[in-house]
């Protein structure tokens, strides 16, 4: 049996750093820890297992960042996959679309999802798209892919050289006083935090700067557009925190541990909501500029979701299910 892209049960594994140099049904096997190594390798003979080139052996040897494509039915969220995000600029190089909330740009975890680089191949099977670079699973907006692998390296090498130019909006706790700040303040590990990946202003950080202006007061929140001028983790969130006016519905930033510890340990349940307010962080990768692999440059723009525009209308933050107690 092979894979086809039509087929709904096929599922891209992308090969992370601990992966490389592993045996793939080793590698397979600890990353799906329900399925035992014999099984990988029966899933593998029979073909249901396959670079993305063609076909593999359960001994090959994987490289990170290599993908691996997995016809496991068991393994495949219900239901048919969601439909293309709304397509935001296309030629025959770029498709970029606004990525929703909660959807991954690629599949990740113990088990699959629909990401948005599959449910895009599936939508565009006459090209060879992939992602130019990735948004958080809870920020929403502009999402740039490519459509040729010579697109996706010229674009990946922009990204990497820090050469496109991002604006994301954020609705945040406050009401600023200022109408612009430009925060240049080194970011590296969070000072006293039991979380490895959380970060923090510190003096021996790697330098960062954000300029962040005040786009709309609505009392207990403001709307601000941040344009990152380097590209450090979690900076937006990172600054607007050191600033005072941390992102609503931010689990990990403008609180205390705890709170994105017991995320971590419970799922989101009703101490989760009181602490945050809001489903995820308030983050909307509003408008790129990018440079076009056939010269030239292209300035891409996305509206804001409709649960962070409720806001900005007048609306109260509010959870769409109050009564789910857990987040995927």
């Amino acid at each position: 049996m092979t894979p086809s892209a039509s087929n709904d049960a096929v599922r891209s594994v992308l090969v992370q750093s601990d992966g490389d140099g592993r045996r793939v049904d080793q590698y397979l096997a600890i990353r799906f820890p329900r399925f035992s190594r014999s099984r990988i390798q029966r899933m593998i003979k029979n073909g249901e297992i396959l670079r993305s080139d063609g076909p593999i052996k359960p001994s090959s040897t994987l490289c990170a960042g290599e993908e691996l494509l997995v016809n496991a039915p068991e393994l495949a969220p219900p239901g048919p996959p969601p439909p293309l995000p709304t397509v935001l600029y296309e030629d025959e190089r770029i498709l970029a679309v606004s990525k929703p909330a909660g959807m991954l740009a690629h599949p990740a975890g113990l088990t699959f999802t629909y990401g948005l680089v599959g449910i895009a191949r599936a939508a565009r099977p006459d090209h060879k798209v992939d992602l130019a670079h990735r948004l958080d699973r809870e920020t929403s907006g502009v999402n740039v892919l490519t459509k040729d692998k010579a697109a996706n390296a010229f674009l990946k090498a922009a990204f990497y050289d820090k050469r496109p130019s991002k604006t994301y909006h954020a609705i945040v706790h406050g009401s600023p006083t200022w109408d612009h700040q430009t925060v240049d303040g080194p970011i590296g590990r969070a000072a006293g935090s039991r979380i490895r990946i959380r970060r923090g202003v510190s003096a021996d950080g790697l330098p960062a700067c954000t300029e962040v202006d005040v786009l709309v007061r609505m009392g207990s929140f403001s709307l601000v557009s941040a344009k990152p001028q380097t590209g450090r983790t979690h900076q937006i969130r990172v600054h607007l925190e050191h600033l005072g006016f941390p992102i609503l519905g931010d689990k990990m930033y403008g609180q205390p541990d705890r709170i994105f510890l017991h995320t971590l340990d419970h799922g989101v349940d009703s101490s989760i909501r009181a602490a945050t307010g809001f489903p995820r962080h308030a983050l909307h990768a509003a408008a790129i500029t990018i440079p076009h692999p056939d010269g030239g440059a292209v300035t891409i723009k996305a509206p804001l979701e409709p649960d962070m525009a409720a806001i900005v209308a007048g609306a109260q933050p509010s959870w769409p299910d109050p009564t789910e107690d857990s987040e995927s």
